[in-house]
């Protein structure tokens, strides 16, 4: 198997040398891709001598991961943030888990941070994944890529992408579900609160079930907000 880790990034410079200082490791084995959607700060200069390729894409985390996946010369795709970290020896994991009857899944999920209650936050996102075979894209999504193109890869919508992406490869098959842990920052339930982002998280999920537009749903999103202010 090839292996390519595609980086969706928006002005992480704060974050991005950590993670693919983090990726190094497996340089041998995989290309590492930045997907890069118009950062203004220092991103792309601080990835450059990090990353095998740089690709600029229109804003947007579904846009930015397609655009890197279309360059990817891995027959593996790995969908990471840029404030995950995976666990130690993750590309075995993936490589011994995968077989042509299960093609893609993620990893359970700790979130660094000090608020205490992240640690149950984490453990109800593992169980609820499980539990409906859908992950979120902190949970370091992988999939062959025949079977990301064969699906149409992930929809064009601003939020809840990875979800969208679940529900059609469920129709092929179930995830892998690793018990090993990735870390991923908590900075945003920590931003907003965690409660409140709690609360909020399930407000977004449960309008978009019931078929709020994601464009207005991602706005709600970026602001932490449960509604529009007028």
């Amino acid at each position: 198997m090839n292996f390519s880790f595609i980086i969706p990034t928006y002005n992480e410079e704060n974050s991005i040398e950590n993670c693919l200082s983090a990726l190094q490791r497996y340089r041998h084995l995989c290309e590492i891709i930045v997907a890069d959607g118009g950062s203004s700060d220092n991103t792309r200069k601080l990835a450059k001598p990090l990353a095998d390729r740089i690709i600029f894409s229109d804003k947007g985390r579904a846009l930015q991961m397609n655009a890197g996946a279309a360059q990817a010369a891995g027959n593996v795709l790995i969908f990471l943030h840029a404030d995950t970290f995976l666990p130690d020896g993750a590309i075995s994991q993936i490589e011994q888990a995968l077989n042509p009857r299960t093609q893609w899944g993620r990893f359970d999920i700790t979130l660094s941070g000090s608020h205490p209650i992240l640690k149950i936050v984490a453990w109800f996102m593992n169980r609820r994944s499980r539990l409906t075979g859908i992950a979120t894209g902190d949970q370091a999504i992988f999939i062959t890529k025949a079977l990301f193109e064969a699906v149409g890869c992930y929809p064009a919508i601003p939020l809840m992408e990875d979800i969208a992406l679940c529900k059609k490869l469920k129709r092929v098959c179930a995830p892998i579900c690793l018990k090993s842990k990735a870390i991923s920052s908590g900075r945003r339930w920590e931003q907003f609160g965690v409660i409140k982002t709690i609360l909020l998280m399930w407000s977004l999920r449960l309008r978009y079930f019931f078929g709020s537009n994601p464009h207005d749903l991602a706005l709600l999103y970026s602001k932490g907000q449960f509604w529009k202010k007028t």
